[in-house]
Formats: C-alpha cells, structure tokens, sequence
C-alpha cells in the first residue's frame, strides 16, 4: 500500500573523493514489482514485464520515503527504468554503478544478461556499453534477492518476521544512489592515497583501464584552499603503479597542512589522463594529511596522544532507515555530535553512506567504520563476510575521519569465539587481512569482549552506578588477566589470548531511556532531565577517573524503532539540551591514583 509522503531526492553525486563531471543520477522513481514466488526470471520479466507499483529510489520499499512503506518482507523484488544517451557522451564507454544494493543485485540492459554482485554494503559497477542502445531509449531491469539468512552480513536487520531486542526493520534492495558515468576506454579506475606526516608526503597508488603506450602522462595536481602546491607528472608503463609527493610548501610556516578535529584541513587532488596530448580522464579527489599510531597504550593521532569522546551512532532515520534522506541530514547529525562535545562516533553495524564521510573529513569528525555483523559461523558465512569486508575498506581507505577498522563486534557471528579455535582463527584471519592493506589504521578483533589479535582492547559494560565502575575497573589486572569479567558476564579476551600493551577503551556504555518512552534502553529508565544528567555524568565521570582507559563510546546518537536510548529522538529534537551534555564531555578528567 502506498503512502503519501515527502519525495525526498538524493541528487548529490555519490563518491566525492572519485569525482567525475560526466555522469547521470538514475535515482527518483522506478517501476517496481515483488516477487515472492520466484518467477521473474524464469518468465524473462527482464524482457517485458508490467511492473504494478513505482518506487521512490535510493530507498528501500520498507521505508516511508520510497513511496511503498511496507515492512514485511520480500525475498526478491524488481525494478525497471528507462534512459537515453545523452548525445554528447555517445562513442563512450557507459558505466552503471550503484553505490549499495542489499542483497544479491542482478542486472539486464535491452535483455541482455549484464552481471551480479553480492553484498549489502560494497558498491560495485557494471560496463553495459556492449548492450546500451546509443541512439534509442534504453530499458533497465534489476532484480535484487534478499534472504534472512545469518550467514549473509547484515548488521542490525532482523532475520525474523519481527523485530527484537536490538534489531530492525530489514533493509531490501537498491538503498544507495545509483547512476552511470561515461568514460573513454582509457581512463582511471581508482587511486589509494597514503598520507605520511613524518616524512610530509603522500603515496598514490594508481589503477589505470586500457593498453598503457609510452604517449600516456599521468598528471596529479594539489591545492589547498584554491592556491597550487605541488604538481606531479608520470609517464606510466602500465596498468598500476606508484608515486610519492613532497607536500612541503611555504604556504604554511610549518610546510605541511595537517588534518585533526580541530583543523580538518584538506587537499584537493586532480588526476588527469592524457593520451598523445589530449585529455582523456579527470578526476576530483581530496586528501587529509593525518597519523593514527599506538604508543604506550595510548591512541595517538599526528603523534600525539588523543582522548576519544564517541558517540555510538547506528545511522537510521524514521522515513528512509538506512538511506540518508539528505545531505542536510548528515550534516545536521554531524554538527549535532560535535555540539554534544563528542569528537567521533562508531558507525555501528554500518557502512556509512561516502556523502556520510566526506562531511566528517570536512568537519572534522573521528569515525570507527564497523563490518555488518553475520550471526552464524560456517564456510559460507566465512566467504560472506570476507569478501564484502576486503571491498569495503578498499573503497573506504582515503578517508582521512576513519581512524579505526572494527570487523567484528560481541562475538556476533563469532558466537564460540572465548574457545573455539577455528572461529578465533577466522578472526586472526581477518585482522591481518585488515592490516595487510591498511597498515596505518587500528584494528580491533572483537569489539566488547573476548578479543583475540586486536589493536585496541574496546570494552562494553552499561554499569548505571559509577561508584560500582570505578571499583570494578579499579585493579586493571583484573580485568586484563581475565579473573574479572569486566561487565560481570563476558571476559576481556577469548582463551589463548592476553594483554599485549594495548589502548584499552569502553566502547559502549550509557544507553539512558527515559521512562515515558516508549521502548527499551539499558538499565532502569529515568524519569526527568535532573535525573538523566546526575547518571550521565556519574558513570562518564567514573570512566575518565580511570587512568589507564583512554576514551569512551556513549550509547547512542539517536532513538532507533524500538531502542529509545538515544541522546536525540528520530526526527532529531534533542531529549536534554545539547550544551549540558557538552559539558559533561567537555570536564576535565580527574583520574583516580
């Protein structure tokens, strides 16, 4: 059944650091049609098929923004739209590229079989120029498949009928934007950019699409606030390879521009192709100078130790749930953590919308980005959730605001972890995968408890009283030796495993309900904002009187369906003015010795 709500566009381009000006936004409405019984492709609904409903895309058909809002759930549904070349893009290659689709996604042009991908989070393209008409209207068809199956990841969506616990509404189809490009067969595929402020430079490993001549020149030019920096010219002699950029400049006194929450200072990079003096290909991308290391059990960024102050933030709105409604939204988000006196948040059992970063890389916004959670162990579960893992950071690595990598959370998906050798294996497994590409950032194994390799040691207790946190975290031994669970069921490391050194931080805690509310949150619900405030700042306070612990993570941003423990509400109103939660933040700590 259709409801009558706000057409919300999502008309921004999608990847602000891969930035191209010749591209076409196939979001805004669809033809759509469910398919419960699995017959669309044996009936070559790809062909010709009458589709009965119209779908407002990126959104879901659960959501109220996609113009369906119906919540139960579908198997396999089906869209369909048509498009035109447009005649100045004619003789280009023509890419389609959809920034998510949840779950198994399947592609026709005109009835030509094109490709799949599997995968709720990772984006993927497809060349459809082999099937694109040039000069006619095109017609696109996709069918994506969806299951509640606990070995597909799927964070925080239900895989029952209903919701519980902490668990929602699924998430099914195309949920991100979607839209082609148009390149020459000689063009850029990707460029993974390495900022090294001991040594003031930066690394760009470059991807490169067609036959490499010595007549190909490569070109990257920086800028900071509009004024030229440095310029750098390549002749490549193949498909991928590698540069590296002094960024001294006299520009700054001190050389170099670094990016930290307080100055998030950013490079703009052009890439320009050029084959036998005629440009090819450019692209926009950005950069932030900026150095996440671990020293003494302590995180420090630009070297230099860093309290983090998170907030937990599952990424849900109440008309479009998963998919941010707007750029406006994500901003409003952002700038509302920043003036709660928060310097980060973990991106829970999500993978944030690119637009998300981009405005935490201009902002200044630390991120945690967290894999989407299986809830089985087996081989399938295993090749899931690793290959989707491994896309995701490599299309999420330039991003100066992610600063810690978290594949794993609560032994979810990892159920027998504290013992079980073959899932403690799986995890050391996908740490060094995490590290083998991304050597700069942390990594944590496993977010909460029962850690096995990790870079952090990120502890979850929601403990109301701080009186009975400061005692219970008072001999670190405890805890770190494994005589103590430290939230009074769940050791801090799996068996096998112990205390290397590391930062040790809690990563969840709070999660404050209020009792008109209805819903749940974690402990006894308060009744007034004096209340809410006297426990906020008694366990917050409590944890920063911990010497050895180096920042927090409160539970959460915002109210989510049933989980009203949330710091603002859906639609965002604030429950407790934002500056009384800045100044709980924004104390000094006082550690106990």
């Amino acid at each position: 059944m259709s409801t009558n709500v706000t057409t919300y566009q999502r008309t921004e381009y999608p990847r602000p650091q891969f930035q191209r000006d010749t591209w076409m936004n196939l979001n805004g409405q669809w033809n759509f049609h469910f398919d419960d019984e699995n017959i669309g492709e044996k009936e070559s609904w790809y062909k010709a098929a009458s589709f009965t409903k119209d779908i407002q895309v990126p959104f879901t058909y659960e959501t109220e923004a996609s113009g369906i809002g119906e919540e139960a759930f579908h198997p396999n549904v089906w869209y369909q739209r048509e498009f035109e070349i447009p005649k100045d893009q004619i003789g280009k290659k023509v890419i389609l590229r959809f920034q998510a689709a949840d779950y198994l996604t399947k592609v026709w042009i005109n009835g030509i079989f094109i490709g799949e991908h599997a995968g709720g989070n990772s984006a993927f393209s497809f060349d459809i120029s082999h099937a694109v008409e040039e000069t006619k209207t095109n017609k696109i068809v996709v069918k994506v498949e969806d299951s509640q199956s606990c070995m597909q990841p799927r964070g925080k969506q239900r895989w029952i009928d209903e919701n519980f616990g902490c668990w929602y509404v699924q998430n099914t189809g195309i949920w991100q934007t979607v839209w082609l490009e148009f390149l020459e067969e000689e063009h850029m595929e990707s460029v993974k950019i390495t900022p090294n402020i001991d040594k003031n430079t930066v690394a760009m490993e470059y991807k490169l699409n067609g036959k490499v001549q010595d007549n190909w020149r490569l070109d990257a030019v920086i800028h900071f606030n509009g004024k030229k920096v440095k310029q750098l010219s390549i002749v490549p002699d193949r498909e991928s390879g590698r540069f590296e950029i002094d960024l001294q400049s006299d520009l700054h006194e001190w050389k170099v521009f670094y990016w930290s929450p307080q100055h998030p200072n950013l490079y703009d990079v052009t890439f320009q192709l050029t084959v036998n003096g005629s440009v090819k290909d450019e692209v926009d991308s950005y950069f932030g100078m900026r150095k996440i290391s671990i020293k003494d059990g302590q995180i420090l960024l630009n070297n230099v130790p860093i309290y983090q102050k998170l907030l937990l933030d599952q990424g849900y709105w109440k008309e479009t749930m998963l998919t941010p409604p707007s750029d406006e939204a994500m901003i409003e988000d952002i700038e509302k953590t920043l003036a709660m006196g928060f310097n980060g948040v973990r991106k829970h059992q999500k993978l944030e919308d690119e637009r998300f970063l981009y405005w935490c890389d201009k902002k200044g916004l630390l991120v945690w980005s967290e894999m989407a959670a299986t809830y089985e162990f087996s081989d399938q579960a295993i090749e899931n959730f690793t290959k989707e893992w491994l896309e995701i950071m490599q299309q999420h690595y330039n991003h100066p605001s992610i600063i810690t990598w978290v594949p794993f959370n609560e032994s979810w998906g990892v159920p027998k972890i504290f013992n079980d050798k073959k899932q403690q294996a799986f995890t050391e497994s996908i740490y060094y995968l995490s590290k083998a590409i991304d050597g700069e950032r942390p990594v944590i194994v496993n977010d909460g408890w029962e850690h096995t390799v990790s870079d952090i040691i990120a502890l979850h207790d929601y403990e109301e009283l701080g009186s009975e946190f400061a005692q219970r975290y008072k001999d670190k031994q405890l805890i770190l030796e494994n005589k103590l669970p430290h939230n009074k069921h769940k050791y801090a490391f799996a068996e096998g495993y112990s205390y290397q050194g590391q930062p040790i931080m809690i990563t969840e805690y709070g999660g404050i309900a209020f009792n008109h509310e209805s819903g749940w949150g974690y402990g006894n619900q308060v009744e007034t904002e004096e209340e809410f405030l006297k426990r906020y700042q008694d366990i917050t306070d409590a944890i920063k009187s911990i010497p050895y612990i180096c920042g927090y993570c409160y539970t959460q941003t915002t109210d989510v369906q049933q989980e009203v423990n949330g710091l603002l509400r859906e639609d965002r109103t604030p429950k407790i003015a934002l500056e009384k939660i800045k100044s709980v933040n924004d104390a000094k700590r006082k550690p106990n010795t």
